[in-house]
């Protein structure tokens, strides 16, 4: 996924749910000079997706559900 965050930001957003965002980024991805931006902000929110995942993970298993 991190992969995809650093091609093509605006997709890896919208595989996450975050349709509003992934609107954004695409715009500033049109610009060449907003692509860096646009990718490091696409694998910011990939890696916070994936930590807020886990702690709900984490959180399941100590709760015994």
């Amino acid at each position: 996924m991190i992969a995809l965050a650093i091609l093509l930001p605006w997709l890896s957003l919208m595989i996450g749910g975050h349709f509003f965002r992934a609107i954004l980024c695409l715009a500033l991805q049109i610009t060449v000079v907003g692509w860096i931006p646009a990718a490091i902000w696409a694998v910011l929110v990939v890696n916070a997706d994936r930590r807020d995942q886990q702690y709900r993970q984490m959180l399941r298993i100590l709760h015994g559900r």
